[in-house]
């Protein structure tokens, strides 16, 4: 794995809704490219006080367990959207159980199927997740915030070449958009 592609303090990512998986993963084929990992199976785990405070200030602090990877990570996302930070950690339930005694809470759990690409010094990803849907994920970590508008326009260019349209373009995280379908009224 290049690690140094998951270094730095800033992510500049965009995320697309697949309308054709199999489409998509022909063109990011024919483009050179390394492949990291294929059908990885992730667990999150996303903490929060029971008063949300987190989340208030626009703050995200996850647990995620990769398998058959075996890749087991803290990840704290925010305030500013592009602020990420990820680091490797050996055990997960000893983690897990610090942040309950710290007085945080699992409120969301989420499982994805993913699949991470290498091309050039950005990093595609392509997930499922129950319930949701197919998605490309087109990002870049960095140090240099100087650089996040250099990268925003490689990643877009990027998008380009991978046949991605403006009007598939999500917005929203994937805790967000799995909040959300589990709040929407069924109908009578």
């Amino acid at each position: 794995m290049s690690q140094a592609h998951f270094d730095g303090k800033y992510e500049v990512e965009f995320k697309y809704r697949l309308q054709d998986r199999d489409s998509f993963l022909a063109r990011l084929h024919s483009l050179p490219h390394q492949v990291m990992l294929k059908n990885n199976v992730e667990f999150d785990r996303y903490y929060d006080t029971q008063a949300g405070s987190l989340a208030q200030e626009s703050k995200h602090l996850c647990l995620r367990e990769m398998r058959p990877s075996d890749i087991k990570l803290w990840i704290v996302k925010g305030p500013a959207s592009q602020q990420c930070q990820a680091t490797r950690i050996d055990n997960i339930d000893s983690a897990a159980d610090m942040l309950e005694t710290m007085g945080y809470e699992v409120v969301l759990r989420l499982t994805k199927t993913r699949s991470i690409y290498f091309i050039d010094q950005y990093h595609v990803t392509v997930d499922n997740l129950e319930g949701l849907g197919d998605f490309a994920e087109l990002a870049i970590m960095t140090d240099d915030e100087t650089q996040l508008a250099h990268h925003e326009q490689g990643l877009l260019k990027l998008a380009e070449q991978l046949g991605l349209r403006e009007n598939d373009r999500e917005t929203n995280s994937y805790r967000e958009l799995m909040m959300n379908s589990q709040t929407v009224p069924s109908p009578a």
